[in-house]
């Protein structure tokens, strides 16, 4: 295959606006059958999901002590810290070549060459010695599908729990105590690790899984209208607006936080904030269950075929 449909960036900054602004760019850009693998390193930031509410995730009063960005991604998901000892990465790729489990791959058989010993887990996390040094997001846009998740080698883990506020019924799902007692760093196993040597490990693999590859930058132009999106309080906050009953649950698949504005008994606004990997979830939840009263809003989830809306539909019949 021709290497230059296999496409390398290493980002030169550690703003984490500017990162994640590439990270769409490189979504809605990439050339036709092509993959690309982006690395960047963030400087103190907070990344939430598409779809998560930053006043219950996050210690804003903190993080804005400490001078932490806060940045939203476009992809569902959990929050997490980032910081110079946290090697990102991201697989962007046309739906002809884009490819999950090989993309996992390439990435345990970096981290195995370190000499450390490592397992996918469940759907987006990759362990070793069971705990978490890695968790993973997605998002499929137009032609082209995005996979990127992080590589914890030397963070504060600190700092991590001090800007972090996981809701404790996933923890207690997990049999765990603290986010800290359930992630690790690379660099516990493999003393003296630094996030370059990962780096250049990731980007062996990559070259010897796809026959080569070649250099790439995005359009510093094109980047600018999605950095000042990923700059935006709009973007970043979001807005928690009126509301009339909030409804809170958390499933083995995310937790999902429902704000119901009311009408003549009947649902005439709704926000939806979770941290499940669906990005998609709150659009489908607003175009069900608006116009709705309050006592059928099981109904239009259990013809779906949609396990989650499954589930969403069993909890809202038992309230």
């Amino acid at each position: 295959m021709n290497t230059m449909n296999n496409l390398l960036y290493m980002s030169p900054t550690g703003d984490g606006w500017k990162n994640l602004a590439a990270d769409e760019w490189f979504l809605d850009h990439l050339p036709e059958d092509t993959v690309l693998l982006y690395f960047y390193i963030n400087d103190n930031a907070v990344i939430i999901g598409k779809n998560q509410n930053p006043w219950r995730e996050c210690d804003l009063t903190a993080m804005e002590q400490d001078g932490v960005q806060l940045v939203r991604r476009v992809s569902g998901g959990g929050a997490v810290y980032h910081d110079g000892g946290n090697l990102n990465f991201s697989f962007i790729a046309s739906r002809t070549r884009y490819d999950e489990q090989k993309q996992f791959e390439l990435i345990l058989q970096a981290v195995r060459s370190l000499g450390i010993a490592c397992e996918f887990s469940g759907r987006n996390d990759l362990l070793a010695e069971g705990r978490k040094f890695s968790g993973n997001a997605f998002c499929h846009r137009g032609p082209n599908c995005q996979h990127h998740g992080t590589l914890l080698v030397d963070a504060d883990m600190g700092r991590l729990q001090r800007y972090l506020k996981p809701d404790p019924r996933k923890l207690r799902a997990k049999g765990v105590a603290s986010v800290r007692s359930r992630v690790c760093n690379l660099k516990e196993l493999c003393p003296g690790l630094t996030a370059e040597a990962v780096r250049r490990a990731v980007a062996d693999s990559y070259r010897a899984a796809f026959g080569g590859c070649e250099m790439w930058e995005p359009d510093a132009a094109g980047v600018a209208a999605y950095y000042e999106k990923q700059r935006s309080w709009e973007w970043r906050m979001g807005k928690t607006p009126p509301f009339d009953v909030e409804l809170e649950e958390r499933f083995p698949w995310g937790g999902v936080q429902l704000l119901l504005t009311l009408e003549a008994g009947r649902v005439s606004g709704l926000e939806v904030y979770s941290d499940a990997m669906d990005a998609g979830l709150p659009e489908r939840l607003r175009s069900l269950l608006t116009g709705r009263k309050m006592d059928e809003l099981s109904g239009p989830l259990r013809g779906t075929g949609d396990p989650q809306l499954a589930d969403l539909a069993g909890w809202l019949e038992n309230l």
